[in-house]
């Protein structure tokens, strides 16, 4: 085993026996808690209910050996002698029979059951006859009670005490269909206690880029209504903000572009040609920049393009038409082969913008489709510098620019790839860069089928 695994392993909470003892979801645990508690509660009550039951049977056992056995010696006493061996079986009983022998001798019953249930016949007959007592060994609990008639015949009184009544054939099955009745209502009561938990958290998921999650409905329990309405608040106030962002950069850009134009304007009057021409570019930057900053706050606050059924095989070699008719290096690999739910003009813009910036730094892109289970991956690589390991996420922030120059034809706006990023999250796909073997780029987007 390598260190890091070694160390993974370790690592509180990722190794296999962490995991068996102790669920990682909020509903199993909950679930696992009130079932062990119940079952436990129910497990002591069933013993506490035996305890009382077999002591209060105890107790009734040996309130008849002390009365039936005190009856019986009396009725054998006053037999003749050769009539005794003939009622010998109808004075037996389950726990103890009587033989006209003096017995087993032994040492004193050390039993609590055996020891009560002497001290009971004792404490019955012992007045009138002299008697001993003594346990029988053997595999069960055992006693001999050994006294004399009045006539000097030896009467022993073999006894095999019950510690209980037995329990019911029925009693067990009646035991497991009880622990499932309470499996089902713990199950039951921790899926309605945790349900609002995991509706909040999918509203959470749900709210995307475009701000359009579903409202939480605002009922239920005091607490849950709370955080409801908490929830809808906080996704009014966030679309509230998106919008006024909106809006100040829409109202910025608008009125930016009077004052450029005024700009360029006094500029194609300038006689200075190296200066009309670096004032120019300023401006064409100028314009441009505001245009991606308000595209930009468009990808953020959502758009309005609905999603729908495309053939994305038919609008990859549209685009891939459009880039050999403007003289560029790009090629296609690989086909999709069935439809796709999709906004058609953002994915446009995602792939418009990945190989975009494979042309600018690689001066070729190269598009592959791949279907995988459930997913479509399309792929535009190309063989420029790439981006170190460090920097593939920092790309993605807006205005992160790896080239340090000044020069937006080079480096750009800084906003190309976090707009993609944006318009993906929209899209409900997944945007990431990876490094390429023998260098340059491969900018993966992977949508769901």
């Amino acid at each position: 085993m390598t260190a890091a695994a070694k160390a993974q392993a370790d690592a509180p909470g990722t190794g296999a026996g962490s995991r068996l003892r102790w669920p990682r979801s909020l509903f199993a645990r909950l679930a696992l808690i009130l079932f062990v508690g119940l079952a436990a509660g129910n497990a002591a009550s069933f013993w506490l209910t035996m305890t009382e039951r077999n002591q209060a049977t105890m107790n009734v056992m040996v309130g008849y050996i002390e009365r039936e056995v005190a009856s019986s010696v009396a009725l054998l006493d006053r037999l003749p002698a050769a009539e005794r061996p003939a009622w010998l079986p109808r004075l037996a009983r389950r726990s103890y029979h009587f033989m006209l022998e003096p017995g087993v001798s032994g040492v004193a019953p050390d039993a609590t059951l055996s020891a009560r249930v002497a001290a009971s016949i004792k404490d019955g007959i012992g007045t009138d006859y002299a008697l001993t007592a003594n346990a029988v060994p053997g595999e069960r609990e055992r006693l001999q009670v050994h006294l004399r008639l009045s006539d000097g015949a030896p009467l022993t009184i073999d006894i095999t005490p019950m510690p209980g009544i037995p329990l019911s054939r029925w009693l067990p099955l009646l035991l497991a269909l009880q622990l499932a009745v309470l499996a089902g209502c713990c199950w039951a009561a921790v899926r309605l206690a945790t349900r609002p938990l995991h509706q909040l958290a999918q509203a959470a998921d749900t709210l995307g880029p475009d701000l359009k999650a579903e409202r939480l409905a605002e009922d239920g329990p005091s607490e849950v209504a709370r955080a409801a309405r908490a929830f809808n608040a906080m996704q009014d106030r966030i679309a509230g903000y998106m919008t006024e962002r909106l809006q100040i950069l829409a109202a910025i850009s608008h009125d930016l572009q009077t004052p450029i134009t005024r700009m360029r304007l006094r500029v194609d009057m300038m006689d200075d040609a190296p200066q009309h021409a670096k004032l120019q570019q300023d401006l064409q930057e100028m314009e441009t920049l505001v245009k991606e900053g308000v595209a930009y706050a468009r990808t953020l606050h959502g758009t309005g393009e609905e999603p729908r059924r495309i053939d994305p095989d038919a609008l990859l070699d549209s685009m891939l038409a459009d880039y050999r008719d403007a003289g560029h290096d790009v090629s296609l690999h690989g086909k999709a082969g069935a439809a796709l739910t999709a906004r058609p003009q953002a994915l446009r813009r995602v792939l418009g913008n990945l190989v975009d910036n494979a042309l600018k730094f690689g001066g070729a892109a190269e598009i592959q489709v791949a279907p995988q289970a459930g997913e479509l991956a399309i792929s535009v690589l190309d063989r420029g510098p790439g981006i170190p390991a460090e920097s593939l996420e920092a790309v993605f922030e807006p205005f992160v620019r790896l080239e340090t120059s000044r020069n937006r034809g080079t480096g750009g706006t800084g906003l190309g790839l976090a707009i993609a990023r944006q318009l993906a999250r929209a899209m409900d796909a997944k945007l990431t860069l990876h490094q390429r073997p023998g260098g340059g780029l491969e900018a993966r987007l992977v949508l769901r089928s």
